[in-house]
């Protein structure tokens, strides 16, 4: 085996140069790339790029939205609105149950304290005169 060639007391390494010059060049860029994306000109003028794409992307949108809908009936499936339908019905039975809860545990409450046994009154006893 040949020796290892050293410089220093450290090991030889023919990339760290490339190595250098590669951390370099992308921490340029990554300098120049957040100075462009942190102005007003890039902010608007990605807005206007979202604005173009969202409203040419619409009626694709709305037609696959239609066509999933389609397809989903014709499997009967549940579509999302079926399902919010469903989720909306479930959640306001729940809330009529918690109501009858509560009024069901008003009507024990007050059933409980009118079986409670109640201490009899004291017999308040009068002496009679002339009684030892």
């Amino acid at each position: 085996m040949a020796d290892k060639q050293t410089t220093n007391g450290k090991e030889y390494d023919p990339t760290a140069a490339f190595r250098d010059m590669r951390d370099s060049y992308l921490n340029a860029w990554a300098k120049t790339m957040v100075d462009a994306v942190n102005t007003d000109a890039y902010a608007k003028a990605t807005g206007m790029m979202l604005d173009a794409y969202l409203s040419v992307s619409s009626p694709f949108r709305q037609a696959v939205e239609k066509a999933m809908l389609q397809t989903l009936e014709q499997l009967s499936m549940p579509s999302r609105a079926d399902v919010v339908a469903l989720a909306d019905r479930v959640t306001n039975i729940e809330m009529k149950l918690d109501d009858m809860d509560a009024k069901l545990d008003r009507i024990e409450n007050v059933l409980n304290s009118d079986a409670r046994p109640r201490k009899p009154a004291p017999v308040k006893r009068s002496k009679k005169k002339g009684a030892k």
